[in-house]
C-alpha cells in the first residue's frame, strides 16, 4: 500500500481519518480483509495545515487513461497488467500521481481494490506546469489462499463497472483527489466457437452453424456456458472478400449453445460475433469455411 511520507495539504474536502474496511467473504476464504487507503493517506496528508495551503489552488487534472481506454478483460488464470496514467496542470508543477479502481457502493467499504503497482508514479513533464504521470496495475483472476483479497477479481460479481480514484500531488504540496473520477469496466473473457456443416456442401442446400459461447468462471477458474438469450450474430465471408457481412441475429440456449441455418450460395467463411454485455467481453470466432459445389 502507498503510504506517503509527504505532508500535503488538501485543498479539496478529502477524509482524513485511515479507513479500515471489514473482511471481504470470497468462496475459497474466510475472513479475509480489503483495505484501501483514503485519499489523505495517499499522500500521506495531515490535519496539520497551514491557512496558506489551505488556500492554495488544486492541481487541475485534465485526463485520465486506464489501460489505453480499453477493458480490462481477464480470463481465469492469466495475471493482467496494464498502464493507467492521469495529465494534470498546476502552477508549481507536479510531483506525483495516484489511480487506483475499486468496487462498490461506498469506498470506505469496497468489496474489490486494484491498487497501482507503484509507490511513486513516473511524471514527464510536458512543460512547468503540466505533466502525465504513469503506474501499472496488476489484476488477478480467482483467488489463492492468503489474508489479503487486494489485487484479486475473486468473485464472478465483480465483473462491470469499477470505479476509477485519482490524485495529483503539486509540487508545492497541494492535492487533488476524488474516488469517483469515473468507471471503467472490468470483464470476464468470452470464448465462441463455430462449425458450419456438411461440408462440402451443394449449392442451394442447408448448411447448419453451431457453436457455443462460453466465459471465464473467476470463482470455479473454469469457462462455462453464458446463459441463454445472449444476442450473437451469424456472419458469413465470401472467398475472396477481405470483409464479414451479417446474415442473421441468433440467441444462445442452454449452456451457451448456438444453432442456426442458412442456404449455401458461394464458397466462403461462417462465423458467429457476440458483442458483448456489461460484465461480459465481447468476442468473435474464427471463421469457419464451407466449401459449396
Amino acid at each position: 500500500m502507498r503510504i506517503r511520507a509527504t505532508v500535503a495539504a488538501v485543498t479539496g474536502a478529502l477524509a482524513l481519518s485511515a479507513l479500515v474496511v471489514p473482511a471481504a467473504q470470497a468462496a475459497s476464504a474466510d475472513d479475509v480483509a480489503l483495505r484501501k487507503p483514503s485519499g489523505a493517506e495517499v499522500f500521506g496528508v495531515t490535519s496539520g495545515r497551514s491557512a496558506l495551503r489551505a488556500a492554495a489552488a488544486e492541481p487541475t487534472v485534465t485526463s485520465v487513461s486506464v489501460n489505453g481506454g480499453k477493458n480490462v478483460v481477464l480470463g481465469t488464470t492469466t495475471v493482467k497488467t496494464f498502464t493507467v496514467s492521469v495529465t494534470a496542470t498546476h502552477a508549481s508543477g507536479i510531483a506525483d500521481a495516484y489511480i487506483d479502481l475499486w468496487h462498490g457502493s461506498d469506498p470506505e467499504r469496497p468489496d474489490g481494490w486494484l491498487p497501482p503497482n507503484q509507490d511513486v508514479a513516473t511524471c514527464k513533464a510536458a512543460s512547468a506546469t503540466k505533466s502525465t504521470c504513469k503506474l501499472t496495475i496488476t489484476a488477478r483472476p480467482g483467488f489463492d489462499d492468503g489474508d489479503d483479497l487486494t489485487g484479486y477479481v475473486y468473485d464472478n460479481a465483480l465483473a462491470g463497472s469499477w470505479h476509477v480514484s485519482v490524485g495529483v500531488l503539486a509540487n508545492d504540496q497541494s492535492v487533488s483527489y476524488t474516488d469517483y473520477y469515473r468507471t471503467h469496466k472490468v470483464q470476464r473473457l468470452s470464448k465462441l466457437t463455430v462449425n458450419a456443416a456438411p461440408e462440402p456442401v451443394k449449392k442451394g442446400a442447408t448448411i447448419t452453424v453451431t457453436g457455443k459461447l462460453t466465459r471465464a468462471d473467476w470463482e470455479a477458474r473454469k469457462y462455462v456456458g453464458i446463459p441463454s438469450g445472449q444476442s450473437v450474430s451469424l456472419q458469413f465471408r465470401k472467398a475472396g472478400s477481405s470483409s464479414y457481412s451479417t446474415v442473421k441475429g441468433i440467441k444462445t440456449t442452454s449452456g451457451g449453445a448456438l444453432k442456426t441455418t442458412v442456404k449455401a450460395a458461394s464458397d466462403g467463411y461462417h462465423r458467429f460475433n457476440y458483442k458483448g454485455i456489461t460484465s461480459t467481453a465481447a468476442s468473435v470466432a474464427a471463421g469457419d469455411y464451407a466449401d459449396v459445389k
